[in-house]
């Protein structure tokens, strides 16, 4: 007896050996060993047996043992049950379960693990909520695999619950637990919730440092992100692949140009493409250069920041490459306008023996349509057999893009007729369009589509709704959206204060703004430049203000965007000087800030100042534009500096290439006609190509008016009676100027010609 147990003890560790080693010949040597022996009958070393072929995918010889075994305990059945779920024979795994003569956490563990691998998240859920009416506690494990199935069905309630539960049963701090509902929380967008997660977490891993990136990056937290990239070096977690190349997809991602290094500190302003260089020596230093997955992600880097030069170096120096690489390189090209390009790597990828997936034809797509190619688009589009939803959205999204909203309400209705059940990327895009052509029937329907999908509450498309109803006028429909969506995110705040601004209803902008701040939400750069626009309206600079010193505390006060919308409040609240020191401190300047500036000294009368900041601007060399120009024009016409004005628009297309519009000859035809130099005046509207326009003739007739010049004043009401008979202005500026030189008879003529023509003189307004 004492020799048999001896026996079995050096089976069993002999076994285990080969269960490490994955040993499948040894552990057969060792069964016919035990079938001779007459030690079949030992329940433990079957189990053995079971697990040793489990683990070397011979689940028919686990199968045949398991039946044949003369004694089974629960771990024999949970052995067996382990081995068909890892076969993925899923309805055999079933039929054991209910087989079970009993069950502990152990088998409820291996059914859900092996539906939530298999996709199969509903009926693992199902699964679950049987194991907790059973009064079986759940483990680690259990969750782990419950939080993942609420992830892949973006199932955001039920991880909630299952989290109090996490709490009461004080897995909490177990870190699979943790990285699996942080993952839910931050690919749900409940940012908020994962932060809170991962804060609890007293020792957090590569895992959780990851799932954390990602989730900040999906809000659009792109500085947070590599933040906490930064302190994942700092403190020392393990770095793999795949941390790198969820960094790299954040420094892809817009809006990481900040004013942070992401491995020392630095008051330096760094672009997203040298975030990306910093990410990718990192990758050399720890020896990933060779992996394929992470090269493909340094591809998408280079390739969405439009360095298609150190994309290009990387993708020729590939040790192998695969269909994904191909598909980023031809989406780079496309990216850059240059469809000629991508045509030639497609040729060269199927030269090289790839088989061009759905992914490269949508790309192809893209890249047709961003080089304005949108017929060769929908060619390609067309030859596709079958499109997917990915398919209709990029070709949708090429015709938002395009501006073509009603050809993409067009193909949505196409969409529709095939049966193709939309996303919320579809819903979203379509309704865009809808905003933009200002249809409220189409952006109802729309809406009702996304309630019969639940699409409503995804914030995505929820903010689309709200910009919808926005546009419309229609803002207590755009609230009810708003005031429904489960977890806010940066997003929807910015859509409604957006809204809110569109429609003039800026003091509410500005509360809703506080209300987000008051969220624990960050504000971005379009949020800030939305508020600061209803400060500028309102103009409140004492508001305006308190928004500054907001941006100086989250560190947007060098973002060029942030920038000049602050010049514009200080402008438009009238301190010129406050809107000019801001000016001198910014770093950086691009057209629009100084156009800002330029514009503004012209609102407020000082066209001396505009003048000089205009030949600063030249000189620091920045092109000026077609706005810079009427900034300018404005400033030279309100302060009366007629030559300077002439000057610098005879310099427009001579010096800078720039073409003069119908903005510029208007603002030429007032800064002229306010100086009285009539003759000049008509002759450039002689000379003009589009003196047809209603606008040219107005500004001169008010001109008219303030000099009396009484043939011109005539000759310019004549010519808006002919553009636009119904207009009662004209008639009343030339009645004003014949009652002001006391032509009696000509003041008649004119309200004869009213009356004749049925002309009803616009009512006045009284403000007492």
């Amino acid at each position: 007896m004492e020799r048999r147990k001896t026996t079995i003890t050096h089976l069993i560790n002999l076994l285990q050996s080969c269960i490490d080693k994955k040993a499948h010949v040894a552990g057969k040597l060792l069964h016919a060993y035990i079938l001779r022996n007459g030690l079949f009958d030992d329940t433990f070393l079957c189990n053995r047996l079971i697990e040793l072929y489990s683990k070397c995918n011979n689940t028919h010889s686990a199968q045949h043992l398991f039946d044949k075994m003369p004694h089974k305990d629960i771990y024999s059945w949970n052995a067996i049950l382990s081995a068909q779920c890892k076969s993925d024979d899923l309805d055999f795994a079933y039929k054991l379960f209910d087989e079970m003569p009993e069950r502990n956490v152990v088998s409820w563990n291996n059914l859900i693990s092996a539906l939530v691998r298999n996709g199969l998240e509903e009926k693992a859920l199902s699964v679950y909520n049987k194991m907790s009416n059973e009064g079986f506690v759940p483990t680690h494990i259990t969750l782990a695999s419950v939080f993942k199935a609420s992830t892949a069905l973006l199932d955001v309630e039920h991880g909630r619950r299952c989290h109090g539960l996490v709490i009461k049963i004080g897995l909490d701090n177990n870190i699979y637990v943790a990285n699996a509902l942080l993952s839910l929380y931050a690919k749900c967008g409940w940012t908020k919730h994962a932060v809170r997660v991962f804060e609890d977490t007293s020792e957090p891993n590569e895992v959780t440092f990851t799932a954390m990136m990602s989730g900040l990056a999906k809000t659009d937290r792109a500085v947070e992100a590599l933040e906490m990239f930064r302190l994942m070096i700092r403190k020392a977690v393990s770095i793999d692949s795949v941390s790198l190349s969820s960094v790299l997809g954040v420094c892809a991602r817009e809006g990481c140009g900040v004013e942070s290094d992401v491995f020392a500190q630095s008051d330096n302003k760094f672009s997203r493409n040298v975030h990306g260089q910093q990410v990718h020596c990192l990758t050399i230093k720890l020896g990933f250069e060779a992996d394929l997955h992470l090269s493909n992600s340094l591809l998408d880097m280079y390739a969405k920041n439009g360095d298609m030069d150190s994309a290009e170096v990387i993708f020729s120096n590939l040790p192998e490459r695969s269909v994904v690489s191909w598909n980023v390189m031809i989406a780079g090209y496309g990216q850059k306008y240059q469809s000629t390009k991508a045509r030639e790597l497609l040729q060269r990828m199927k030269s090289c023996g790839f088989e061009p997936d759905e992914v490269t034809s949508i790309n192809m797509l893209v890249a047709c349509v961003r080089s304005g190619d949108i017929k060769m688009g929908k060619e390609m589009f067309d030859s596709m057999p079958s499109p997917s939803v990915s398919s209709w959205n990029a070709m949708l999204s090429s015709y938002s893009q395009s501006e073509n909203h009603k050809e993409a309400i067009k193909l949505f209705r196409e969409m529709q007729f095939r049966g193709v059940k939309p996303d919320r990327t579809t819903l979203a895009i379509i309704l865009s369009s809808c905003a933009a052509m200002g249809i409220l029937e189409s952006g109802k329907q729309v809406h009702a589509a996304s309630l019969k999908t639940a699409s409503h509450i995804d914030n995505y498309v929820a903010s689309g709704l709200i910009g919808i109803y926005s546009k419309c006028q229609r803002n207590e429909l755009a609230e009810r959206v708003f005031h429904r969506i489960p977890e806010l995110d940066i997003v929807c705040w910015n859509s409604m204060i957006a809204g809110l601004s569109l429609n003039s209803l800026d003091i509410e902008a500005f509360m809703f703004f506080k209300q987000m701040r008051q969220n624990e939400m960050y504000p971005t750069q379009f949020s800030f430049a939305t508020v600061l626009s209803s400060c500028a309206k309102l103009s409140s600079s004492f508001q305006g203000r308190q928004v500054h010193a907001q941006i100086e505390k989250d560190g947007y006060v060098n973002d060029i965007f942030v920038g000049s919308a602050l010049i514009e409040m200080y402008c438009k609240c009238g301190d010129i000087y406050g809107a000019r020191r801001f000016f001198d401190m910014m770093h950086g300047k691009n057209t629009v800030t100084w156009n800002e500036m330029i514009h503004g000294y012209a609102q407020n009368g000082y066209g001396d100042e505009a003048v000089r900041l205009y030949k600063d601007m030249i000189a620091s060399g920045v092109k000026p534009d077609d706005i810079t120009f009427v900034a300018i024009l404005t400033a030279c016409s309100h302060s009366g500096l007629v030559d300077v004005g002439v000057e610098i628009f005879n310099s427009m297309q001579l010096d800078h290439g720039v073409e003069p519009i119908l903005d510029h000859y208007t603002c030429m035809i007032d800064c002229l006609g306010r100086a009285g130099h009539f003759h000049e005046a008509e002759m450039l509207i002689d000379e003009m190509p589009c003196k047809d326009d209603p606008v040219i003739w107005e500004v001169l007739l008010s001109s008219c008016r303030l000099h009396a010049n009484v043939r011109l004043a005539k000759r310019a009401a004549e010519e808006l009676f002919r553009l636009d008979p119904k207009n009662s202005a004209p008639y009343s500026l030339l009645a004003n100027i014949y009652s002001s030189l006391g032509r009696w008879d000509d003041l008649r003529a004119v309200r004869e010609l009213m009356s004749e023509n049925c002309i009803v003189k616009d009512p006045a307004y009284s403000l007492g």
